[in-house]
């Protein structure tokens, strides 16, 4: 099993910028990919970024250029760091990390983009 707790949502201006993290506990050798998505009521959850063990990231194209997403192994720690937020990018964020067997989500953090 591998639980989850992310933080570092909230309140920003457009413009502003964020950092979310997600910290794994439990059989977290077993983890290989290590993702963030969101989900606005009414639409499905979309894929935001995912890193694999090697380090090498993907990210929808909507937040290409704007948000970073790394990993810390050691800390068994994923961070998506968010800059020159929208108001398009509010959401719930989820991290979700995935072994070769089972996928576990987090609760989920709120990210709201407003003046």
């Amino acid at each position: 099993q591998v639980q989850s707790v992310e933080s570092g949502g909230g309140l920003v201006q457009p413009g502003g910028s964020l950092r979310l993290s997600c910290a794994a506990s439990g059989v977290i050798f077993r983890i290989t990919t290590m993702g963030w998505y969101r989900q606005v009521p009414g639409k499905q959850r979309e894929l935001v970024a995912s890193i694999g063990s090697s380090g090498v990231a993907n990210y929808a194209n909507s937040v290409k250029g704007r948000f970073a997403i790394s990993r810390d192994n050691a800390k068994a720690t994923v961070y998506l760091q968010m800059n020159s937020l929208q108001p398009e990018d509010t959401a719930v964020y989820y991290c979700k990390l995935s072994t070769n067997a089972v996928d576990y989500w987090g609760q989920g953090t709120q990210v709201t983009v407003s003046a």
